[in-house]
C-alpha cells in the first residue's frame, strides 16, 4: 500500500518506517505534496482535507488523522468518495492534556508571566497569587480528559463541577463532582476548563452573552479548540475584569502563534493587490475577509495580553503521548488493511454501528 505521512518529526519517521516496512512510505511537509496514488494518508490538524484534495488523490482509501478531533476533514466528502476516516481517540492524551491544563491554571494564579518580567525590584502586591484550595473548578466536557482534570482538581482541594450533554452519574459519584447546567456553571465556577469538540453547538460557546453571566474574576482555560471561544468577546471580558486570566493552548486563528498578525495582514494586502492589479480597498466589502482580519487582530491582542498565557498548541505534546499517538495510528492502518477498521468517525462509522446493533 502507498502510505503518506504529513507533518512528522525525524524520530517519528523511523518508527513508521519500521512498523510499516512492507508498504511504500513517503513523508511530506504538506498534504498537497502527497503523491496522487496515495492510498492511505496520515495527517495532523494543520492539514485541511476537502473535496478538492480528494479529487486530486483518486486512489485514497484511508484518512488516519493523528488527533482526537476531525473538524479539519470534510467527512461528508470522504463518505461520498468511500474514504474511511479514523482518529486516535481521546485516550492518548488523558494524562498529558490535563497536566498542561493545570500548568496553565497555576501559571495564571501564580502570575508567572508578570513574575518573569520583573527586574531586581518589584512590588509584592502586584505579584500576589491566588490559591486554588477552596475554589470551584468547572469542566465543560466530562470525557476521559475532562474527568482527569476533575480528578487532579481534588488534589488541590477544589470543589468540582461538570457540564455535559451526556451525563455519567457513576463517574460523578466516583470522582466526587456535581453535574450542573452550563448557565449555572458560569455563575458558580472560579475556573473553567474546556474539553469539548468543535461542533456547530460549541462554536463560540463562550461569547458575549456567556461572559456576561460569568462570576467576575473567572480564570478560563482552553486546550480543546480555538473557535469554542469568541476571541473578540474574550478580549473585552479580560479588559473589563470579568475574566481575570486565560490560559490558551489554542486560538481561533493559530497563525498568530507563528507569525505576527501585522505581518499576516500585510501579506494578505499584497496578495490582494497582486490579484486585482489596482490599489483599491484591499479587503473590499467581503464579509469573510473582514471577519478574518478582525479575528487575526483579536487573537494578536490575546497573545500580547498581560493576563493571558498562550502556548502554541502543545498540550498533547509529551514524549509518552506522541508514542501513544504513533502506536494507535499504526494499529489503525493495520486494522483497516485487515478488514476490521477501528476508531472510525463520520457516516461510515455510523453505518457500522447500526449494522452491529441489528445483529
Amino acid at each position: 500500500m502507498n502510505i503518506s505521512f504529513v507533518d512528522t518529526g525525524p524520530g517519528e519517521k523511523g518508527f513508521f518506517e519500521m512498523e510499516l516496512n512492507e508498504h511504500r512510505i513517503e513523508f511530506c511537509d504538506a498534504a498537497g505534496d502527497c503523491a496522487p496514488d496515495t492510498q492511505a494518508l496520515s495527517i495532523f490538524i494543520n492539514s485541511k482535507i476537502d473535496a478538492a484534495f480528494l479529487a486530486e488523490h483518486p486512489a485514497l482509501q484511508l484518512m488516519a488523522t493523528r488527533s482526537t478531533t476531525f473538524d479539519h476533514i470534510d467527512l461528508k466528502a470522504c463518505a461520498r468518495r468511500g474514504v474511511a476516516v479514523c482518529t486516535v481517540g481521546a485516550s492518548y492524551g488523558d494524562k498529558t492534556v490535563p497536566e498542561h491544563c493545570f500548568a496553565l491554571i497555576l501559571a495564571i494564579c501564580r502570575k508567572l508571566r508578570s513574575a518573569m518580567d520583573v527586574g531586581h525590584s518589584f512590588n509584592y502586591e502586584d505579584l500576589r497569587a491566588i490559591e486554588l484550595n477552596g475554589k470551584t473548578l468547572g469542566v465543560v466536557g466530562t470525557g476521559r480528559i475532562g474527568r482527569q482534570v476533575l480528578r487532579l482538581a481534588k488534589a488541590f482541594g477544589m470543589e468540582t463541577l461538570g457540564c455535559d450533554s451526556r451525563r455519567d452519574p457513576k463517574a460523578a459519584a466516583t470522582l466526587g463532582f456535581r453535574y450542573v447546567s452550563f448557565a449555572r456553571m458560569l455563575r458558580l465556577a472560579d475556573v473553567i476548563s474546556l474539553h469539548v469538540p468543535l461542533t456547530p453547538s460549541t462554536f463560540h460557546l463562550f461569547n458575549r452573552e456567556a461572559f456576561a453571566k460569568c462570576r467576575r474574576g473567572l480564570i478560563l482555560i482552553n486546550t480543546a479548540r480555538g473557535p469554542i471561544i469568541d476571541s473578540e468577546a474574550l478580549v473585552d471580558a479580560l479588559d473589563s475584569g470579568i475574566v481575570a486570566g486565560a490560559g490558551l493552548d489554542v486560538l481561533e486563528d493559530e497563525r498568530v502563534m507563528r507569525k505576527k498578525a501585522a505581518n499576516i495582514l500585510t501579506q494578505q494586502i499584497i496578495e490582494h493587490l497582486q490579484e486585482s492589479f489596482a490599489p483599491v480597498e484591499p479587503l473590499g466589502n467581503d464579509p469573510a475577509r473582514i471577519s478574518e482580519v478582525r479575528s487575526l487582530m483579536h487573537n494578536s491582542k490575546l497573545v500580547g495580553h498581560p493576563n493571558v498565557i498562550v502556548t502554541p498548541h502543545i498540550a498533547f505534546n509529551s514524549q509518552e503521548a506522541i508514542a501513544r499517538i504513533n502506536r494507535i495510528t499504526v494499529d489503525n492502518i493495520h486494522a483497516f488493511l485487515s478488514g476490521a477498521p477501528r476508531n472510525l468517525v463520520g457516516p461510515r462509522a455510523s453505518r457500522r454501528k447500526r449494522k452491529k446493533t441489528c445483529t
